[in-house]
């Protein structure tokens, strides 16, 4: 191996976590990277943990026994005692930044404490994805670069689908599409799928709901279209947000501009769902969401059925 090569295979990038055999981001079944840090703030996020990039201590307190043991070990002191009705409790400093190091991890005895971030290089990153290399064989499946935001951190994405296109193995990237255009062509030629989101049409709207307007989505979703790369859309949907007949039928008219194109391969619909709740808490953060925006199936049905009507592919992806 080349000292150049080996450089690249050594390059690092901050993930939050590494899901295996999912059969929901791409065909067959899949091996999931979750690169941390996002410029998108949604509502409804279900990875917290993946918002910032840097290190960060999630707190399960229903396992605490408030033993103290972490307290010592922390390098930066971001944990202390708090007086509290029953006595102190235990308490994370969220003002001062966590540096990795783990050791709070390593020492509670409850496994109340998890660290979130690992940088790990290109090589430690395929010897996970080549573990499964027999199931994307017989499902058709890959692997999937998600996050957080994967166009974040690009050279690395762009290094990491270069090494897995080389091994046969086939790519797929969920974005949101905020992102310089040229971020989006660096890791273009070494991907198979581009997964990406259209949460909200109006551009006031989106920003509302997601802290970022939605022009340079649409733009680079157009580019990546009519250059010939292969997309999908994926739509959050979310009651009462943006899944008026209105909201819906802007977006279907955008999309028909591309119903030709054979590269274009329809929408995922992807209902609302509160499975990243209880992250929230164990950062301190607040989830946005307070009332119920989940969907019935019928109500499903009627949404992928207006969608037909236009005469574009679309699936419902229950989880």
């Amino acid at each position: 191996m080349s000292t150049a090569k080996g450089s690249i295979l050594e390059r690092k990038a901050r993930i939050f976590n590494v899901q295996k055999y999912s059969i929901y981001d791409g065909p067959g079944v899949r091996t999931l990277i979750f690169f941390k840090g996002c410029p998108l703030r949604c509502k409804w996020c279900s990875n917290p943990e993946g918002l910032e990039r840097k290190y960060q201590v999630m707190f399960k307190e229903d396992l605490c026994i408030h033993c103290g043991s972490c307290i010592p070990v922390c390098p930066v002191q971001i944990h202390h005692f708090q007086d509290a009705a029953g006595g102190p409790k235990h308490k994370i400093n969220r003002t001062t930044d966590c540096v990795g190091c783990r050791k709070c991890e390593t020492v509670c005895p409850k496994q109340a404490l998890s660290v979130v971030g690992s940088d790990q290089t290109i090589s430690e990153v395929l010897e996970i994805i080549q573990q499964d290399t027999l199931f994307y064989l017989s499902s058709g499946g890959g692997v999937t670069l998600g996050g957080g935001e994967v166009t974040a951190q690009p050279e690395f994405a762009a290094n990491l689908l270069t090494e897995c296109k080389r091994l046969g193995i086939h790519t797929a990237i969920e974005t949101s599409g905020y992102t310089k255009l040229d971020n989006l062509l660096l890791m273009a030629p070494f991907t198979d799928l581009f997964l990406y989101d259209i949460k909200h049409i109006d551009s006031e709207r989106h920003y509302e709901l997601t802290g970022v307007p939605n022009e340079r989505i649409l733009d680079n979703l157009t580019e990546l279209i009519r250059r010939g790369y292969h997309v999908k859309i994926r739509m959050p949907l979310l009651r009462g947000l943006n899944d008026s007949e209105e909201t819906i039928r802007r977006t279907l008219e955008f999309l028909q501009t591309f119903k030709y194109y054979k590269n274009f391969l329809g929408i995922d619909l992807l209902p609302y769902h509160k499975l990243g709740i209880n992250k929230y808490r164990q950062l301190d953060m607040q989830y946005a969401i307070t009332e119920d925006l989940s969907f019935k199936a019928e109500e499903l049905d009627k949404i992928e059925g207006f969608i037909k009507g236009y005469d574009l592919q679309v699936e419902v992806i229950r989880h």
